[in-house]
């Protein structure tokens, strides 16, 4: 089977979760674009129930890392970016939630795309009422991720996928 030819299938593929990052700022510029391209995800009745919290502070970020036990790769990352699903503009909890892995996805792929690394940490969610606290957010946000986003310390990471033919459960 052979791949179309295009830079969205080609940053599909080659983007990996970097968990590893250089001792270096990250511009907020590149923050602010992926955060944008993010917003652009579909969402049912296009409500866009993501929210984002960003966090450059060492200090919130050492907080935040005491939640998980990734937390080598929060404290290392230049900049965190915390997922919100807002329940208060949420409709439908199933559907908002699928929006929100939708941007997610674009954040990480944008991310990508600026040659930055990102990981999706989810582990965290564990103490999901504990980040809305150290950020000092209300309760109608609900924690869905933290991403560690900063310039990969490599890009060696190697990853597989099932053929195609066992995921397909039926064609008819």
């Amino acid at each position: 089977m052979t791949t179309p030819d295009s830079p969205v299938i080609k940053a599909i593929y080659e983007r990996r979760s970097i968990r590893g990052f250089v001792d270096a700022q990250v511009a907020r510029d590149l923050v602010m674009a992926a955060l944008k391209a993010a917003s652009w995800a579909p969402s049912g009745l296009n409500n866009q129930p993501w929210r984002f919290a960003i966090i450059w502070e060492n200090e919130t970020k050492e907080a935040l890392a005491g939640l998980t036990r990734y937390s080598a790769t929060l404290k290392s990352a230049a900049v965190l970016i915390a997922v919100f699903l807002d329940k208060e503009t949420s409709y439908d909890y199933t559907k908002d939630c699928l929006a929100v892995g939708a941007c997610l996805q674009n954040l990480l792929l944008s991310l990508h795309s600026f040659d930055l690394g990102a990981v999706w940490i989810g582990e965290i969610l564990k103490n999901r009422e504990r980040v809305n606290e150290v950020l000092e957010l209300p309760e109608r946000l609900e924690l869905m991720a933290v991403v560690a986003v900063g310039h990969p310390a490599h890009r060696n990471q190697k990853s597989d996928r099932r053929p195609i033919e066992e995921l397909i459960l039926l064609e008819k």
